[in-house]
C-alpha cells in the first residue's frame, strides 16, 4: 500500500494545533509573572499554531481508511521529534539555553519524560519556561497522541493506528469498544490525578506554583523540578510520601487505575503484573535499607527506610526525582539501580523500562525451560492472570529484551568512544533508553548533562525517543522494508 502522506500531514497538523493550547498556558504563566520569557513563548505559540493550521489544511481531505500501522508509527515518531524542535524555541529564543543542541536535548528529555537536564541553575529560569518545561513532561506522560485520539471525533479519524503506535506494550485491555472513548477516559483520570496531587502538595510546604509543576512531573513520572536540589530542597517526609505514592500510581497500568475509579479495584489487586511489581519494590527497599543501615549511610533505621523507599520508587517508576545523592551509597546500590532502571514499572503506565509484565513472562518462560530439561515432552504454557500467554507474545517479549540489552551495550560503546567514562556511559545509556533521568558518576543525581559532548547529546536524545516509544516503533521506521510499498 502506498504511504498516505496527506493523512500523516493532517494528523501532525492536528497535533500542532492541540499543542498550541499547552504552550499558551505557559505563555499565560509568563504574562502573569511579567517575565522576559513572555514574548519567546508567545512567538513560539504563534508559530506552533501556524504550522498546525497549514498541515491540517493540506491534509484536510485525506482518506483515513487508507491509513494503517505505518502511518500511525510515522505520526507518533514525528510528533515527538517535531514537538521537540518547535518546543525548544522558547528556551533558545529567550537565551536561557543558547545552544540548539542543549535546547533540543532538554525538550526531548521533557516530552519523553526522561528528566535528564543540561541546566546548571534551574532556579534561574523564569516561571513561564519552568511551567513549559513541566508541561512537556505532563503531555509526554499520558502520551501526546492519546490527547489527539481523545479529540478524534472533532479532528476526524485515524485513532486506532495512532493509539496502537503510542501505547504499544504487551497486551491491550480496552475497556471501551471505541479507541477515542478509551483515550478520553485515560485523559480524564490523568487530569484528576494531577489535580489531586496539586492539592496535596499545596497543603504541605510547597507554593502553588511549585505544587502545580511537581504534580505535572510526578503523575507523568517525568521528574523535572523547579529547584536545583529537586525534592531534597524541602527535606519533608510529607512531600516525599505524597510524591512516592503517586509515582507508584504512575508506574501502574492506566487501565487498572481506570477500573479502580470505576468501582472494580479487584482487577488491580488480582493483576499478576501489579502484584509482582509491588513485591519486587518491597524486596528491593528492604535490601537497600539493610545496606544503608549496615554501612552507616543513614542516621537511623527510619531514615534509611525513608531514603531507600523514595530512591527505589523514583528509579523504578522512571521519575528520577532526587531526595538524596545515591552515588556515595556505593557500587552495590549502583548495580541495584541499573537493575531497577532496566526493569521499570507496569505495561500501560507512564514510565519507561522493559516493563514488569515482560520480566514476569521471561521469568516464567525460563522456569518452564528448566522443567523441560527433565520432562522434554511436557506442554508448559506461560500463564498470566490465569490465562495462557500466546507464543507470539512470549516471543516478542524475548525479542524486546534482547534488543533492549543490545542497544544498551552498543550505546555504552558509542558513548565511551565519544569521551564518556565507563560509569557515565553505561548509566547514561540505561537512563536514556529507560527514560529515567539521573545516571551514574558525574551524571548522577547531583550532576547534569551540560558537559556531555554535543554528539552524545543528540545520540542520547535518539535513545530517549526509542525508549519512550517502546523501541520497535522508531527502529522499524529505520529499516528498508518499512518504506517498501
Amino acid at each position: 500500500m502506498i504511504l498516505n502522506v496527506r493523512f500523516i500531514v493532517k494528523m501532525l497538523g492536528a497535533m500542532f494545533l492541540l499543542e498550541t493550547f499547552f504552550m499558551l498556558l505557559a505563555t499565560f504563566g509568563a504574562y502573569m509573572d511579567k517575565g522576559e520569557d513572555f514574548y519567546p513563548l508567545l512567538f513560539s505559540s504563534g508559530l506552533m499554531f501556524f504550522t498546525g493550521a497549514i498541515g491540517y489544511a493540506i491534509g484536510f481531505k485525506a482518506n483515513e481508511f487508507d491509513a494503517g500501522r505505518r502511518e500511525g508509527m510515522l505520526i507518533v515518531s514525528f510528533t515527538w521529534i517535531l514537538f521537540s524542535l518547535w518546543g525548544m524555541l522558547p528556551f533558545y529564543m529567550s537565551g536561557y539555553i543558547p545552544s540548539i543542541t542543549d535546547a533540543f536535548f532538554e525538550t526531548m528529555s521533557g516530552f519523553t519524560t526522561t528528566g535528564s537536564t543540561i541546566l546548571r541553575d534551574i532556579e534561574s529560569l523564569p516561571k513561564g519556561l519552568l511551567l513549559w518545561r513541566s508541561l512537556t513532561q505532563w503531555q509526554g506522560g499520558i502520551g501526546i497522541v492519546v490527547f489527539a485520539v481523545a479529540l478524534m471525533p472533532i479532528l476526524g479519524g485515524g485513532a486506532s493506528q495512532m493509539f496502537d503506535a503510542e501505547t504499544s506494550g504487551i497486551t491491550h485491555e480496552r475497556f471501551r469498544p471505541r479507541v477515542a472513548q478509551v483515550a478520553k477516559r485515560l485523559w480524564g483520570i490523568y487530569l484528576l490525578l494531577t489535580i489531586l496531587v496539586i492539592g496535596l502538595l499545596y497543603a504541605g510546604p510547597m507554593t502553588l506554583f511549585d505544587a502545580v509543576n511537581h504534580a505535572l512531573t510526578t503523575v507523568s513520572t517525568g521528574g523535572y523540578s523547579t529547584k536545583n536540589d529537586s525534592i531534597a530542597y524541602w527535606n519533608s517526609g510529607y512531600v516525599e510520601g505524597i510524591i512516592l505514592l503517586f509515582m507508584l500510581i504512575g508506574a501502574t497500568s492506566m487501565t487498572l487505575i481506570y477500573f479502580c475509579f470505576n468501582g472494580k479495584p479487584s482487577k488491580l489487586f488480582k493483576n499478576e503484573e501489579f502484584l509482582w511489581f509491588v513485591g519486587f519494590v518491597a524486596v528491593v527497599i528492604v535490601l537497600v535499607t539493610g545496606w544503608l543501615v549496615y554501612n552507616n549511610l543513614a542516621e537511623n533505621v527510619w531514615m534509611a527506610l525513608r531514603k531507600s523507599a523514595f530512591q527505589v520508587v523514583t528509579l523504578i517508576s522512571s521519575c528520577g526525582f532526587i531526595a538524596d545523592d545515591f552515588i556515595p551509597w556505593g557500587s552495590y546500590f549502583w548495580i541495584m539501580a541499573l537493575i531497577i532502571m532496566f526493569i521499570g514499572g507496569c505495561a500501560g503506565s507512564t514510565c519507561g523500562g522493559l516493563k514488569m509484565g515482560r520480566f514476569v513472562i521471561l521469568f516464567k518462560n525460563l522456569r518452564n525451560e528448566f522443567k523441560k530439561q527433565t520432562h522434554p515432552h511436557a506442554v508448559l504454557p506461560v500463564r498470566m492472570n490465569g490465562q495462557v500467554v500466546s507464543g507470539g507474545i512470549v516471543h516478542r517479549s524475548l525479542v524486546v529484551a534482547f534488543v533492549y540489552m543490545v542497544l544498551i551495550m552498543v550505546s555504552s560503546l558509542v558513548l565511551t568512544a565519544n569521551g564518556l567514562g565507563f560509569e557515565e556511559a553505561l548509566g547514561a545509556a540505561v537512563s536514556a533508553i529507560s527514560n529515567i533521568g539521573p545516571a551514574l558518576g558525574q551524571l548522577g543525581p547531583i550532576g547534569n548533562f551540560a558537559d556531555v559532548p554535543d554528539v552524545s547529546k543528540w545520540f542520547l536524545s535518539f535513545l530517549m525517543l526509542v525508549g519512550r516509544l517502546e523501541i520497535f516503533t522508531v527502529l522499524t521506521i529505520l529499516t528498508p522494508g518499512f518504506w517498501k510499498q
